[in-house]
């Protein structure tokens, strides 16, 4: 598909943007009218929505495609979006969507309950023509589809193998949009460079490390979006990026560096914040290695003086946090719980109970990513803290990519840690795909620290089917006090995710999903 001609002529007007910036001269150009350019953390993995794990990806593809439902504007509240309407049998069992008319994907095709199986069928049946397609590591979220039937035309019916609390917040995240049937069967494997979704934008052109654009859909059926077309432009150092937005190169900038905050005070700017589910921790390898002891563990936690970190490196944008289930989800949240002190004397106490001191410990960190905050800077610190009790940290330092090529496949062998962060849309989400025993890597999971414990499975196996809001209340909560003691993290920081603007730029607002909403943006 070829890009806009405005759109080339955007990237290149960008080009010379960066030039100048990183000379230290003025922009010698601003980005045009009608065309958002957006300061992105780091290059898209995929633009396949079934593929994908992050949000920096998520911020494309939610601008490209549509799920059965979505998020309500503003909250985690669940609305229709291609479904009109759905029911629920009274076991919990059935979900029976019934999906608009006249809706088409962006390559022509018709929106069907057929289109919608295929999607489903995709991630999770290993025999269908096209799985090979993946991986799907996401695809966990819909682990409970027993079947999924078209119905007629409009109608699709997903029949559970138990009650699961979390199905339709789960059908409204990323990994439930909706692609092409036709597009994945053309591209097959390349599906995720030539994407097609219903969305308000359209894909038109992926340049690897230089730009991905969207451009308007004017047959979108809910009214089609302002802007003439976004481009996302990579731009892993958050410094560089501080560089491009005062220059003039970028419209809009995301995860924003705390220190750069001030810079964008006055009427050139406008700096937005939104708190939300997100934690940040370090991932400790359980299963080898020091941290294999739960006193190494706890030690760690105490070891860290995680308030200096938020108030010195994050520079108060972020709370210190007390374990791994965000506050943001108020009804599941634990606040009984108080965050490990730093005490270092404790820290070392238990590490000579554990007959550890002056072990030697592999310690990956990422450039930047997905709610990483400052990653580099947070690192050096948590390294000279651990030093400080006696341990011998190296940092290996990988671009985001490549990090979670290291890291989702499990520590074993390689790392004693490694940094990450989670903005989740359930308080089910991340200890479930993180924390189980059955999530451990070989397994399809994210647990990559390998932690293990019979309890905590049990209770988010009944929090996953209960339909009582106060009952999964109870059991996340009595999860959260058990993590907190076994210590399979260090528990670092809640962050408030933040964005700046510039002049010109009007309707936007952050997501407490994280995601970024663009079809009521507008751009002068």
């Amino acid at each position: 598909m070829t890009i806009l001609p405005m759109t080339r002529r955007t990237v290149s007007a960008l080009a010379l943007a960066a030039m100048t910036a990183s000379m230290g001269l003025p922009a010698l150009a601003q980005t045009p009218p009608g065309v958002l350019v957006v300061g992105q953390i780091a290059e898209p993995k995929s633009l396949d929505p079934h593929a994908v794990t992050a949000v920096n990806d998520f911020r494309i593809l939610m601008n490209v495609y549509d799920g059965l439902v979505r998020y309500k504007s503003g909250t985690l509240e669940v609305e229709p979006a291609l479904a009109e309407s759905w029911e629920i049998s009274e076991d919990g069992t059935e979900y029976t969507f019934t999906l608009r008319e006249g809706v088409a994907f962006h390559d022509g095709t018709p929106l069907t309950a057929e289109a919608v199986k295929f999607n489903f069928d995709r991630m999770l049946d290993e025999s269908h023509p096209f799985h090979d397609t993946g991986p799907f590591p996401l695809s966990f979220f819909f682990s409970a589809i027993e079947t999924t039937e078209a119905v007629d035309e409009r109608t699709v019916k997903f029949t559970l193998n138990a009650p699961y609390a979390p199905f339709l917040s789960n059908l409204a995240y990323p990994t439930g949009l909706i692609v092409s049937p036709a597009a994945v069967e053309q591209y097959g494997a390349d599906f995720g460079r030539n994407p097609a979704g219903t969305g308000p934008f359209k894909f038109a052109e992926w340049r690897s490390n230089e730009a991905v654009v969207i451009e308007n859909n004017p047959d979108y059926w809910d009214g089609a979006a302002e802007l003439e077309a976004v481009v996302y432009r990579p731009i892993t150092d958050a410094n560089t990026r501080t560089a491009e937005m005062l220059a003039g190169g970028i419209d809009l900038m995301v995860e924003v560096p705390p220190n750069a905050l001030s810079e964008f005070e006055g009427d050139a700017y406008t700096v937005h914040e939104q708190a939300g589910p997100h934690v940040w921790f370090l991932i400790l390898n359980a299963k080898e290695g020091p941290f294999a002891d739960v006193k190494v563990r706890q030690a760690a936690n105490y070891a860290i003086n995680k308030q200096a970190i938020v108030e010195n490196v994050l520079e108060g944008t972020a709370a210190v946090a007390a374990g791994p289930t965000p506050p943001a989800f108020a009804w599941a949240y634990n606040e009984t719980l108080e965050p490990y002190p730093y005490d270092p004397e404790k820290a070392k106490e238990l590490i000579a109970e554990a007959g550890v001191e002056g072990a030697e410990l592999t310690f990956y960190v990422t450039e930047g990513g997905s709610g990483m905050l400052d990653p580099v800077p947070m690192g050096t610190a948590i390294q000279a803290d651990l030093e400080a009790v006696g341990f011998d940290v190296k940092i290996e330092t990988y671009e985001w990519n490549t990090f979670l090529g290291e890291v989702n496949p499990g520590l074993e062998g390689k790392a004693d840690m490694a940094e990450m962060a989670w903005m989740t849309n359930d308080p089910d989400t991340l200890p479930f795909l993180a924390l189980r025993t059955e999530a451990w890597p070989d397994k399809g999971g994210f647990n990559s620290g390998y932690y293990s414990n019979p309890k905590v499975d049990e209770l988010l196996e009944a929090a996953r089917i209960s339909t009582d809001q106060d009952e999964r209340a109870a059991l996340y909560q009595e999860m959260q006090e058990i993590v907190q003691e076994d210590a399979p993290w260090v528990f670092v920081a809640n962050w408030k995710q933040n964005a700046v603007t510039a002049a010109g730029v009007e309707g936007f607002e952050l997501q407490p999903s994280f995601f970024l909403l663009l079809d009521g943006v507008s751009k002068n």
